[in-house]
């Protein structure tokens, strides 16, 4: 039986087994209601909420305070002897690299197709709102982590949640978050594998396939994908063994790269048309609140924005604080200030030089995908980058590359936490997880096991729900945090605290 058969088979059988269970779930996690003509995913709307409620509650949080988070990230307020496993910058770059991915090229492209240009508007709006909750949930990551006595740090909302509630709540707080963190850790550990890993590695080498022939090419015969997959499995294997210090040094790399890559892409379209500039920005902002041809008018346009700034940047899901946890910093809610940071970064940057460089390059596959045509997204954005760069496909095939390899780095080590949390912490438990973890990047090139990784989708929006509750909750303890750092930056200022006191006790401050 050849390789091709075989997953072929597989595919089948897993599709069998659990399309019932992924539609039931998809259909419950995703349920939507008709607003104004159009379809509104209330999962949308409860992170839109969140982001709306924790921007009024800490003061627009991430306007007043973003120059004082680019200040943290650069090591201004660093604190020697804190007790974590990397810096601020390298925490920001790993978090970043779970969220920057296949999303912000291929899913504003199929945005501003369904949604009109208008879209991109409320894309950034929800990005904005949602750097609140992410400066919420990683204050809560930082604050609640467990430092182990070999140095390294666990965090995330399997350590929140019920030392938290815990905390606020008494013993009926602690039982009902162990629970919580059971599921949280079922949750991340599940997407993980099959949203994080196998779904990522799948695309790229997708990717990869069309830019070399096809199936035709030197990589396009199951030979090639296991080739891929193996080759994939083992640069992950080796980086995970190092954990988070060896994945951020390699973020911490990777992510400037592939942005820095990617945005300059998109500054050579919009310079060479920047006449069309300014009628593209005005199109963007007319087609907000007076769309075209969109399904539901404005609010068609706003919930597909809201949706794409959602699905992107992941804010109030619970991945990014497992991440963040491991930074030094004696003060959670200056890492908390770092991570607001990182939707503006994924949605507001990156996801909007993509929708500006699609409006502005016109390609034709975008029209034809706006009048109801079956385009990819990867199409349309690559076509409008081939309208200046017609070699672009390679150059897209690197991003889309790195974009994965990063992704998969930060998921595996997110996994690895939830495994941890369920399995405990021996040597044999981490080792069997990391041997789990490359195996599924090397399924990966092999099978699309497309009805896991929409499972894998509604289970990690499914944490969403979870995971603010608790935010809401424990919304009060961030208060302090915060009000506890300004106060040490205060006093950093004036020249009464310095960076060498490193045994220097937090500052003492009120609400």
């Amino acid at each position: 039986m050849s390789l091709d058969s075989i997953t072929t088979s597989v595919d089948e059988a897993v599709s069998g087994l659990f399309e019932p269970i992924a539609k039931w779930l998809g259909e419950v996690i995703f349920y939507s209601v008709e607003v104004g003509g159009t379809q509104l995913p209330l999962i949308v709307a409860w992170l839109v909420v969140a982001g709306l409620v924790f921007t009024g509650w800490f003061g627009f949080v991430q306007v007043r305070k973003f120059k004082l988070a680019l200040d943290v990230v650069r090591g201004k307020y660093d604190e020697k002897g804190s007790a974590g496993e990397v810096n601020h910058f390298q925490a920001l770059t790993a978090a970043v690299s779970g969220t920057v991915g296949l999303g912000n090229i291929a899913g504003v492209a199929v945005a501003v197709s369904i949604g009109g240009p208008g879209a991109t508007f409320w894309m950034i709006l929800c990005g904005l709102l949602g750097m609140a909750t992410k400066f919420v949930e990683v204050t809560l990551g930082v604050k609640y982590r467990e430092v182990h006595a070999d140095g390294t740090v666990s965090g995330g909302p399997m350590h929140y949640l019920p030392k938290g509630l815990a905390d606020r709540f008494g013993e009926g707080g602690k039982k009902f978050g162990k629970v919580l963190a059971i599921l949280a850790s079922a949750m991340v550990l599940f997407f993980g594998l099959f949203g994080g890993n196998l779904f990522q590695v799948n695309q790229s080498y997708a990717q990869l396939v069309s830019v070399t022939g096809g199936e035709d090419g030197l990589l396009g015969s199951s030979a090639g994908a296991l080739f891929f997959g193996i080759l994939i499995a083992a640069l992950v294997g080796i980086v995970l063994l190092g954990g988070i210090r060896s994945i951020a040094n390699v973020t911490s790399k990777l992510v400037p790269a592939m942005a820095g890559i990617y945005i300059a892409a998109c500054l050579v379209v919009i310079l060479v048309h920047v006449t069309a500039v300014p009628a593209a920005i005005a199109t963007i902002i007319e087609g907000a609140f007076n769309p075209q041809g969109v399904a539901g008018g404005v609010l068609g346009a706003l919930i597909i924005g809201f949706k794409r700034a959602a699905f992107s940047n992941e804010a109030g899901l619970g991945s990014a604080p497992i991440a963040h946890s491991a930074v030094k910093t004696k003060h959670p809610a200056s890492e908390g200030l770092v991570a607001l940071l990182e939707p503006f970064i994924d949605t507001v940057v990156i996801c909007t030089m993509t929708a500006l460089t699609i409006v502005i390059a016109n390609p034709a596959s975008w029209n034809e995908a706006r009048e109801g045509k079956s385009i990819g997204g990867v199409t349309i954005t690559s076509d409008a980058f081939a309208t200046v760069l017609p070699w672009f496909p390679y150059i897209l095939t690197i991003a889309v590359l790195l974009f994965a390899i990063s992704t998969v780095l930060t998921w595996g080590y997110y996994g690895e936490k939830a495994w941890t949390h369920l399995f405990g912490r021996s040597r044999g438990s981490v080792l069997s997880y990391k041997v789990v973890y490359t195996v599924f990047a090397v399924a990966g090139s092999l099978l699309t096991l497309q009805t896991l990784i929409d499972m894998a989708d509604a289970v990690l929006f499914m944490l969403a729900v979870i995971n603010i509750i608790g935010l809401y909750l424990l919304a009060p303890v961030v208060k302090r945090e915060l009000n506890s750092f300004l106060e040490f930056v205060r006093a950093r200022k004036a020249g009464e605290i310095t960076e060498d006191d490193d045994d220097q006790e937090s500052a003492k401050t009120t609400i």
